[in-house]
């Protein structure tokens, strides 16, 4: 039998965050939050630094 070719992942996004300075701390804060809220600030951080491309 003839093996398939392996698809291509969905949506592949990569991130880079070389050269970033910034603690965790200083991007969520010190307060306990959810992950969802975790989650949103992380993807404006990765938006707003221009961290993350298409692959």
């Amino acid at each position: 039998m003839a093996k398939k070719a392996a698809k291509k992942a969905f949506g592949g996004y990569a991130l880079n965050f070389k050269g970033c300075n910034d603690t965790l701390e200083s991007l969520f804060g010190s307060a306990p939050i959810g992950p969802s809220v975790m989650t949103k600030k992380l993807w404006a951080y990765v938006k707003r630094h221009k961290l993350g491309r298409k692959s």
